[in-house]
């Protein structure tokens, strides 16, 4: 058997399970190649339990190199196959404190009771009908966004990236109908310019990616979309050198940045762009991807700084694992938008779209908000104290359970043996932060945890001083 005691014993009877009602963990479709992955879907073979692992681990690491495309640098001994709460289980058994959540998606955590109810009861309702019809969910979700936030209206679609693409239609549209043209009159001009910020990360698409900081995600792909200009994150005096009436459409920024290094903007910063777009005639725009949905503490980032924007990018949490994205907007810009203009098939599908109301309900509580702020003040007080003394820790920094520990080093080591001893975390900014972004249930014990293998941890991989 591939698992044979402790806290993976029920994955060890769902593999029982699996085999006696001919029903395989992986269809036999797409396991039938694997030797391996059939034995851990049948749970026949004679190996032990720990070789029998490996070869699991090491055929689908093996099968991945060859069907799926090499995007991405995953660690090649571990294959994650079940989780709950802040805990997920690897094909060993082995137990990891996942203080990542999927990089800030799993709001409720793995397997979250009140999540699988709404999406099995949704399941076996409706699932899909594409936006040429309507349906109660998406409504649903929408009157919840707008009710609890600046908004007017909301647009859905499947993404973080494609979030902040449709902002950029919007806004340029808006910029058009603003100017007096004919928005649909190729030859006429208008304010186009969209300014972005240092540290930034808007999505990989080609309109995101053209206002996203680092250059190694835009060179191979260029020449990406004109029109951007970039300024310096927290300093006013940059985005006012930039901000231009006539010529800027919008200004997107994240009140609190997450792949920049947990950077919370600065009160005046925030507050100056908004009168800067103001006198501009500009549409500020804040990304919360990442920042969004309870993970500072506020339902929304934008909240701990009294600024609102004209529109909004909401995606990671917002359906708890389930991909979904939206932009909220005003109805002055809501107003130059007509059918046709923009669009998705998948986007504000009723599955997705009634798991997110389970989600947005459960942590727009203003009790789940307050735990909140309370983990997040004991995680960053508990990184603080166990890395004391630690001349290599710069800084410990975020708001709510977005927190990040600035190195004078790069961070992937730290990544690397934190993943060892059974901790998640990830990294950001210059690759020199290591990143926190856990379930929003995370609970004490497991942040006190987390806090004193980091602190270990850190003392063992920082270099020499």
């Amino acid at each position: 058997m591939l698992l044979q005691s402790g806290s993976a014993h029920k994955l060890q009877q769902q593999h029982h399970q699996a085999a006696s009602t001919q029903r395989p963990l992986l269809p036999a479709r797409c396991a039938r190649s694997s030797r391996a992955v059939r034995v851990a879907a049948t749970a026949t073979a004679p190996a032990p339990a720990s070789a029998a692992a490996a070869d699991i681990t090491k055929q689908v690491v093996a099968d991945e190199a060859q069907y799926v495309l090499q995007t991405y640098a995953r660690p090649a001994d571990i294959v994650f196959v079940k989780g709950e709460g802040s805990k997920l289980y690897d094909a060993s058994g082995k137990e990891y404190l996942d203080m990542a959540a999927g990089i800030a998606v799993n709001a409720l955590g793995h397997s979250d009771p009140r999540w699988y109810a709404a999406l099995a009861a949704q399941a076996q309702q409706l699932t899909h009908t594409s936006n040429l019809f309507h349906t109660a969910p998406q409504v649903e979700l929408a009157k919840r966004l707008v009710h609890s936030s600046f908004a007017d209206k909301a647009f859905f679609c499947n993404s973080g990236t494609e979030a902040n693409e449709g902002a950029i239609k919007f806004a340029r549209k808006y910029a058009r109908v603003q100017a007096g043209i004919d928005p649909y009159d190729a030859k006429a001009q208008a304010p186009h310019e969209l300014v972005s910020f240092t540290s930034c990360f808007h999505g990989r698409t080609m309109g995101a990616l053209a206002l996203t900081y680092k250059e190694q995600y835009k060179s191979p792909f260029l020449p990406v979309m004109p029109g951007h200009v970039l300024a310096t994150y927290n300093d006013l005096d940059s985005a006012a050198a930039v901000i231009k009436k006539g010529k800027t459409a919008a200004v997107f920024v994240e009140p609190v940045q997450g792949e920049g290094g947990c950077t919370p903007g600065h009160q005046a910063f925030l507050s100056g762009l908004r009168e800067l777009c103001d006198e501009a005639g500009a549409l500020l725009v804040f990304d919360e991807v990442q920042c969004g949905l309870g993970r500072t503490g506020r339902l929304w980032g934008y909240q701990h700084y009294g600024v609102e924007p004209d529109l909004m990018s909401l995606a990671k949490p917002l359906a708890g694992g389930l991909p979904i994205g939206a932009v909220l907007l005003r109805q002055k810009v809501a107003d130059v938008m007509k059918p046709g203009d923009h669009g998705s098939t998948f986007a504000g599908n009723p599955l997705v779209c009634a798991t997110a109301c389970t989600v947005f309900d459960t942590i727009a509580e203003p009790a789940f908000l307050g735990s909140v702020v309370a983990k997040g003040e004991r995680l960053r007080a508990g990184l603080r104290e166990a890395t004391a003394g630690n001349s290599h820790v710069k800084e410990v920094r975020g708001l709510g359970l977005l927190v990040g520990v600035q190195l004078d080093f790069m961070a992937g080591p730290v990544v690397d043996a934190a993943r060892a001893a059974g901790v998640l975390v990830i990294t950001a900014g210059k690759g020199d932060v290591v990143r926190l972004a856990p379930p929003l249930t995370v609970t004490e014990a497991e942040i006190d945890h987390c806090c004193k293998v980091l602190g270990k941890v850190l003392a063992e991989v920082a270099p020499a001083s």
